[in-house]
């Protein structure tokens, strides 16, 4: 029983130590930290850039393979930027305008990529003769982009070419 008296007391002796002289962690470069920022990261447009670049050079060497491979990767990522963007800009509305903008920003050229990859992977499967799988991918990016943007006429102008669809565009 004395002894459960003597705990408030250690207690309160334990607890009044001086912590001036206890070791501080310091972040001497915040930049270190900040692992996705840089542009060899894993979540990134540049990353996305990356495997389209790869794509394009194995497009060179004639591995269609690969190519495709690398493309379904890149527009793999820019969809999971797009949403990761999206969520953002939704979940901060109204809360710190500056971090919708931001979203919305990054959310724009995560979506000029992703085009840019279904783009490419749609001219691979025209070139290898599979247009009924580059269709959806060209649907996909007039949805994206809309129809009056250079990369949605041409989308369309490729449906036309394909067969897909006979009413020309005029906007």
């Amino acid at each position: 029983m004395k002894f459960l008296k003597l705990i408030p007391i250690l207690i309160i002796f334990f607890g009044n130590i001086s912590y001036k002289n206890e070791v501080h962690a310091e972040i001497k470069n915040t930049e270190d930290f900040r692992v996705l920022s840089s542009k060899s990261k894993k979540l990134s447009i540049s990353n996305v850039e990356y495997f389209i670049k790869q794509g394009d050079d194995y497009i060179k060497n004639g591995d269609f393979e690969k190519a495709k491979n690398s493309y379904l990767d890149a527009r793999k990522l820019a969809k999971q930027l797009a949403s990761f963007y999206s969520d953002l800009n939704s979940s901060f509305k109204g809360l710190d305008a500056r971090i919708p903008n931001e979203m919305q920003r990054k959310g724009k050229q995560t979506l000029q990529i992703l085009a840019e990859s279904n783009e490419r992977l749609a001219s691979l499967y025209i070139k290898t003769e599979k247009p009924e799988v580059a269709v959806p991918l060209l649907v996909e990016t007039i949805r994206i982009m809309s129809p009056n943007s250079p990369e949605g006429k041409e989308a369309y102008e490729r449906l036309i070419q394909l067969g897909f669809v006979e009413t020309k565009y005029k906007g």
